[in-house]
């Protein structure tokens, strides 16, 4: 068995599923995943934009905070409105840290009768960690027996409208619960590629009978992790450990649409969120740097970590994510760079092994998002 420094990796429960459709797997945040399947990250990127793909996303972490008091507490964490949350809407979310920096994103959704979340597989243990300090005002449950499918793409809908007609009267960043094939899900219309398309949470006992009906569907096909990257960077979403950290805050991460109204300077529960401080001054006075898209001039992908130089050589930047847009038919990437190189058009160049490439500020999304917004 492959190993990762804690152990043994973890196995979705459509792990054997995987390897039957011959993924290529490989160690991602503790599991084995499929990062692609025989016909390749491109096709498996271009029939995400034009039909329907299944990712697995089970790695993923998923909780519910239960109780009275469970908007409160989690408000306390996160600079977004959960206490008026409207039952059935989703909302996506950072926890933030003392310096304003950013310790994960997450999706928030309230179900009703508690609060469902979605956080990312790779901080997952330490979020699950920072609820608790909120154990005293409610109850966290850790939903390690519920696995998570993503069918994304403009088909989507149509598979939906066959297998669960209730679920295509739901738009984008709305949730509820549902029966699709005869088994109970808790199902969002939302996803991480740009496209319309689902998240469904699903008991793990089911999850292979559920993934078996969906790739019956002729719309439908298997798409791993490689092209889940892809299909993100065209978007310009972010991806934790990255183009977001500890080290950026939402105001430098150009996520302040993310912060609510209510919870900023002059709003009725302004501030009581970790870093508020700092967040709501640099939401006022501004900050020196800026997360930004980037267009390179010739064929070569930059990749993350490439150094950023204005006309002078002088280092203003850097990249954070990067790669080829099969959508778009070019290279895309993003970074941040000093605040005086963050208009759109400005030209740059990014230091690829020793050599400095022409690129630009770029307008982000590279590929328009495609959310069914009703």
């Amino acid at each position: 068995m492959s190993e990762h420094p804690s152990g043994p990796l973890a196995k979705t429960p459509l792990h054997a599923l995987h390897l039957e459709l011959g993924a290529r797997m490989a160690p991602f945040a503790g599991y084995d995943m499929p990062v692609q399947y025989p016909g390749g990250i491109i096709k498996e990127h271009q029939h995400t934009r034009t039909l329907a793909s299944l990712f697995d996303v089970s790695h993923m972490g998923q909780v519910r905070l239960n109780g009275e008091r469970a908007a409160t507490a989690l408000e306390s964490l996160v600079p977004v409105d959960v206490i008026d949350l409207p039952v059935g809407q989703q909302r996506y979310a950072l926890f933030t840290n003392d310096n304003g920096g950013i310790l994960d994103d997450l999706m928030i959704t309230n179900a009703g009768d508690h609060l469902f979340l979605v956080v990312n597989a790779a901080c997952k243990e330490q979020d699950i960690a920072h609820l608790r300090t909120l154990s005293d005002r409610c109850n966290i449950d850790v939903l390690s027996e519920q696995a998570l499918l993503a069918l994304q793409g403009p088909k989507a809908a149509q598979v939906m409208t066959r297998l669960a007609p209730e679920l295509t009267r739901l738009v984008f960043m709305k949730g509820t619960q549902a029966k699709i094939a005869g088994i109970d899900c808790f199902v969002t219309r939302s996803g991480y590629t740009g496209e319309d398309g689902f998240e469904i949470s699903i008991p793990a006992t089911q999850t292979e009978t559920l993934a078996r009906i969906l790739l019956e569907q002729e719309e439908v096909a298997p798409a791993g992790l490689g092209s889940r990257d892809s299909l993100r960077l065209e978007a310009g979403l972010c991806l934790y450990g990255h183009d977001i950290d500890t080290t950026t805050t939402p105001v430098e991460a150009n996520l302040s649409w993310a912060l609510s109204k209510v919870r900023r300077s002059g709003g009725g529960r302004a501030g009581g969120f970790p870093g508020a401080e700092i967040i709501l001054r640099q939401l006022t006075e501004g900050v020196t740097r800026l997360r930004i898209g980037i267009q390179p001039e010739g064929r070569a992908p930059v990749r993350d970590g490439a150094e950023l130089l204005n006309d002078q050589g002088e280092k203003v930047g850097k990249v954070t994510s990067g790669g080829f847009g099969p959508t778009v038919g070019w290279p895309v990437a993003m970074g941040y760079v000093e605040l005086p190189y963050s208009a759109l058009e400005t030209q740059l160049h990014a230091l690829v092994r020793g050599k400095a490439l022409p690129v630009r500020v770029a307008k982000l999304p590279f590929a328009p998002h495609r959310y069914c917004r009703g």
